[in-house]
């Protein structure tokens, strides 16, 4: 089946169209030039020449069939476990000639497809199989050709409902080394690429991830001048904690290639692919004339985080950056085997960081640990048995800080309403100071979302004049650089009540016509936030690792019967179900009682504040991962976000109107003065 790209419609294959909202399925536009008929099977737009094509990281490996899981698909052909290898290194090369029905003899051109399907093109040469090959791995980067069309994992994935693979996995005939990216991207982390697409052809495994080759190295980050030791400290920790991911599933050579190590877009360690371990492998001797200067890592049997201990060492050589402080006791610790366990390098690692924090020239709060102990998992295990055992992995509490604060809003009156009784207003002031060693971003944000209620020249009124009420208030009583306290809040709410009120009362407004409105606010002060609100409007909250989270509940007759002991089923059968249980303005203070929470945002975090014609009917609830985890990308626009939220709830509501504001909060650890 075909994907709209807009909708996430389901199409037949031969649609060119989508049959939901007429998109095109053979075209799409380019991001560059916005020229709208560039073919989705092509790389470069024809017009402005931007590569504007699906590109992947194919990964072709010989697998042994003969060997336990762990030792599936030996991914080098020099070297042996426990090797660091350079980023210079070029990429191993592979004898792949029975993927392609090109000749042996000859040279996989550039052009050639991968699969019998032909989707997946090739965008380099693949060398043509010798008599004397023995490479059995291979990564290049591939076209997709059919980039609309739904490959079987990611069916499988997208209807997974548990932690835990479901049993058709096994039957579907997955390779080994694509089981280990789908056990690990079960557990949302962020580390290891995403899988796209899978299949077997012989002995030979071919796995399509997400592509990673133009991420950022590590070395290169590392060997900066302006790169605090701190930091440098922190992708230490970021190591460990994906050594202990990596472990059950006999993964850990993949920490071991410096070329491997990249940054993503907020500066946070990354794989671009997994290396599984050879359990016969013999450790390798250092030698120090080699003229690459490469590094051994000489692991005991099996392989042991004296292999870290060796990275870190090769980081600093290779920059040429001066080891600091105790790191060097640290490292030397690691190589005589005075550190042998995970819980006691991380312990090392907190040493560090109060030792540099009471230096006083850098700061960052001490490292805290919780749950260190590592679960021991059997080598039998199948990946889709490591994601429960791993829930308890050892992690680190960091203090973070804003890194950037950027949001959007939209209002729309709706398919089926004459008049737009939503309104919202949004007042940010982002304070950055920027030195060579040091970069400060202080974030204040203020966002308010109002679903008025009255009826014409009624609800509308009652919605601007919350906002407008609110927006005052905090201009005066807002505290720079601290967030209000709950009981600034509520007088903020109740000043606003008055102020509808008082406007009836002027009026003589009465019954229905007595105008009011929902409120949903969020105020961010850095890391903090709170949020209050009174009605049905809604906060939304959705994180990598969480998900998306309703964050409000609703004041409405059905929820108060939930929270009474009713059963929902029950409680939502009343014909008043959806009937408001307080709002703003009808009555007096007395009569509403606005909730009101704290919470910090110490992860990179989207939230939504959403009138209920956006939330109705669980439209978000249904469409979060299609519609709001791509905008916690730094290079997804939000302006055009909320927009496409806007038209998905035309689509599957449109019966009111739709107001969504958008708020994307990056952070990261607190590493500098």
């Amino acid at each position: 089946m075909l994907i709209c790209p807009q909708c996430k419609f389901e199409n037949p294959n031969s649609n060119k169209f989508c049959q939901n909202c007429g998109t095109s399925l053979t075209h799409k536009v380019c991001p560059e030039c916005s020229t709208d008929d560039v073919p989705v099977n092509a790389l470069r737009c024809h017009n402005c020449d931007t590569e504007c094509g699906t590109v992947f990281w194919a990964i072709i490996a010989k697998e042994k069939t003969d060997e336990a899981l762990g030792d599936a698909g030996d991914v080098r052909n020099a070297g042996d476990a426990g090797d660091v290898k350079d980023v210079g290194d070029e990429e191993d090369e592979g004898a792949i000639s029975s993927l392609s029905p090109v000749s042996p003899s000859s040279q996989i051109a550039l052009g050639s497809y991968l699969d019998s399907q032909e989707r997946y093109q090739l965008l380099d040469p693949l060398p043509a199989q010798t008599e004397t090959s023995t490479i059995t791995d291979v990564n290049i980067r591939v076209l997709d050709c059919q980039p609309y069309q739904i490959s079987p994992i990611e069916v499988m994935l997208a209807s997974q409902q548990s932690d835990l693979l479901t049993p058709s996995v096994e039957a579907s005939g997955i390779p080994r080394l694509a089981k280990l990216y789908i056990a690990l991207q079960s557990q949302s982390e962020r580390g290891i690429p995403q899988i796209h697409d899978a299949w077997q052809q012989g002995d030979m495994q071919v796995v399509i991830i997400e592509d990673r080759s133009d991420w950022q190295y590590l070395l290169d980050l590392w060997q900066q001048e302006t790169t605090s030791s701190l930091k440098i400290l922190h992708w230490c920790y970021e190591m460990t904690q994906l050594w202990a991911v990596l472990e059950p599933v006999n993964c850990r050579q993949s920490l071991l290639d410096l070329s491997n190590l990249r940054l993503d877009e907020d500066q946070t360690l990354a794989l671009q692919r997994l290396y599984v371990e050879s359990s016969n492998s013999q450790p390798a001797a250092e030698s120090p004339e080699d003229a690459q200067a490469q590094t051994s890592a000489i692991p005991e049997e099996p392989l042991t985080i004296q292999a870290l201990g060796r990275v870190w060492q090769a980081l600093f050589r290779e920059s040429q950056r001066t080891q600091f402080g105790s790191v060097v006791q640290m490292l030397g610790d690691l190589d005589v085997g005075k550190i042998h366990t995970i819980t006691q390098l991380r312990s090392r690692l907190q040493e560090i960081s109060v030792e540099l924090e009471a230096l006083g020239s850098e700061t960052l709060p001490p490292i805290k640990e919780k749950n260190t102990a590592v679960p021991t998992i059997s080598q039998s295990d199948e990946p889709e048995d490591i994601i429960s055992k791993t829930d308890d992995m050892p992690t680190v509490v960091l203090a973070m800080q804003l890194s950037s604060l950027e949001d959007a809003g939209r209002t729309d009156v709706g398919r089926q309403r004459h008049h737009n009784e939503d309104y919202f207003g949004i007042e940010t002031k982002i304070h950055k100071l920027e030195l060579p060693k040091s970069r400060v971003l202080e974030g204040h944000g203020l966002y308010i979302l109002c679903d008025g209620m009255g009826g014409h020249a009624g609800g509308e009124i009652a919605s601007e004049l919350a906002v407008n009420t609110l927006r005052q208030y905090f201009q005066e009583h807002w505290i720079a650089n601290q967030l209000p306290t709950e009981d600034s809040i509520r007088e903020a709410v109740y000043l606003a009540n008055e102020a509808i009120y008082k406007l009836n009362q002027q009026d003589a407004r009465s019954g229905v016509g007595r105008m009011g409105t929902t409120l949903v606010m969020l105020l961010i002060q850095d890391t903090q936030a709170a949020v209050v609100h009174v009605g049905d409007s809604r906060l939304y909250r959705l994180t990598r690792k969480q998900g998306l989270q309703q964050v409000t509940v609703d004041h409405e007759v059905g929820q108060r019967e939930i929270n009474r002991g009713v059963e929902a089923s029950i409680a939502y059968a009343r014909p008043d179900a959806y009937q408001l249980t307080q709002a703003l303005g009808p009555r007096d203070e007395n009569s509403i009682n606005p909730d009101v929470g704290f919470f910090e945002i110490n992860e990179d975090t989207l939230l939504l504040l959403a009138s209920d014609g956006l939330s109705d009917n669980d439209l978000l609830e249904t469409h979060w991962q299609t519609h709001l985890e791509p905008l916690l990308s730094s290079a997804a626009n939000l302006e055009r976000g909320v927009t496409d939220l806007i038209e998905l709830a035309n689509q599957h509501n449109g019966h009111d109107n739709i107001t969504g504001i958008l708020i994307r909060a990056k952070v990261r650890p607190n590493l500098e003065s």
